[in-house]
């Protein structure tokens, strides 16, 4: 799916965490989302603090939501 067309999908709040919090670690309810809409999966990465993985977008979609919430502002 066309990035637009899953962006369009998601709640204004996740945008704004999105947006926010561009190249940091997902919570869990944030890629959930983005994924039922959609959008890109989240990848696992070990997280430092715990056991449980961190997520994280591709440098490519926080390329692409840093150019989107230019269009925002």
């Amino acid at each position: 799916m066309f990035e637009d067309q899953w962006w369009s999908r998601l709640s204004p709040s996740t945008r704004a965490w999105l947006i926010d919090n561009n190249g940091d670690a997902v919570p869990d309810d944030v890629a959930c989302e983005v994924a039922n809409v959609g959008g890109p999966v989240a990848a696992e990465v070990a997280s430092e603090d715990g056991p449980k993985p961190d997520l994280f977008y591709s440098d490519e979609i926080v390329d692409w939501v840093e150019q989107k919430s230019n269009y925002e502002d």
